[in-house]
């Protein structure tokens, strides 16, 4: 457990329950933030499971996109993103505008999106998919090419495992795309008996190298179920904190000590008790958005787990 800070973690759990407040908490937050979450977990799946709950107020502990998910599956909660400031600078790098000048481009080609996208662009798009099911749902659309946005690195990955043409938006995540193979080599050097555990927003080249190639979530499963005891995780360093916790006899090293997210670590448990507080900034998706990027998503979620 992280120390943090008793006093304001006992206030923020009588205030959440005064309130019937849902604190979300995504893998990349700080130890205490995790900690007094309610849910933790990867983005989509913290809004697709407190889409059950009976929570009036949802505050999300990540980035912007991600409290628009919440939005999107539960537009009878109002969702509060902790940090209002706090972005994703590769949803950034596709606009809804420029998706649909790019589907002028490629005419009755499908759009798959990332759920690391803006509930616009979730809209103008056929299908969302997350980092663990993107293969599936590229197959699943049984096209002979499909688009991919807004991540390249992760359209790359999906390029391997299928024989779809597979076009892709240029967009990247700068934490993973900065991993280096140099980075991964240090790293391998000082622990040269680690598993490679490599998320699929990563470079190729990275990927290349990995043993295993995971989502956050999958990381968690992976290292849970496997006989292995240490790990080096390429993926943003705040994940080492919940799978050291779920695996206390277990090592994890980071690939590189420079994968930090500046927008997940905006938060902190003096914003995530103002936000509780004062109910702002409220992150509402409009109806006519909604809709649409509700429907994207639905969608991915009939497409069958392998």
């Amino acid at each position: 457990m992280s120390s943090g800070n008793p006093e304001m973690t006992e206030k923020i759990r009588r205030l959440a329950k005064e309130k019937n407040a849902i604190i979300l908490a995504h893998n990349y937050q700080v130890p205490e933030v995790q900690d007094v979450a309610d849910m933790t977990g990867d983005s989509l799946a913290l809004s697709v499971k407190v889409s059950k709950t009976d929570a009036d107020l949802i505050i999300f502990c990540g980035v912007h996109f991600m409290a628009e998910a919440a939005s999107i599956l539960c537009p009878d909660k109002k969702v509060i993103l902790a940090v209002e400031d706090a972005g994703c600078p590769m949803a950034d790098m596709l606009t809804a505008e420029e998706l649909r000048e790019e589907k002028k481009n490629l005419p009755g080609v499908p759009v798959v999106t990332y759920v690391n996208s803006s509930a616009e662009v979730k809209a103008e798009s056929d299908i969302c998919c997350t980092s663990a099911n993107a293969v599936q749902v590229a197959k699943w659309t049984k096209s002979p090419e499909v688009l991919m946005t807004p991540d390249r690195n992760l359209a790359m990955w999906v390029q391997r495992h299928t024989d779809q043409k597979i076009h892709f938006w240029p967009g990247y995540c700068p934490v993973h795309n900065n991993l280096t193979v140099r980075a991964v080599e240090k790293a391998r050097q000082e622990h040269p008996e680690a598993i490679l555990m490599a998320h699929p927003e990563c470079p190729p080249e990275v990927l290349d190298m990995a043993d295993v190639v995971r989502s956050t979530g999958g990381m968690l499963d992976y290292a849970k179920n496997s006989s292995e005891k240490r790990f080096i995780v390429a993926t943003e360093v705040g994940l080492l904190y919940p799978l050291k916790k779920a695996n206390p006899e277990k090592e994890f090293y980071p690939a590189s000590p420079e994968m930090i997210c500046q927008d997940m670590k905006k938060t902190t448990l003096a914003e995530l008790l103002r936000a509780l507080e004062t109910e702002r900034p409220v992150v509402k998706v409009p109806d006519d958005i909604r809709v649409k990027a509700l429907r994207a998503v639905e969608r991915m979620m009939e497409v069958p787990r392998d």
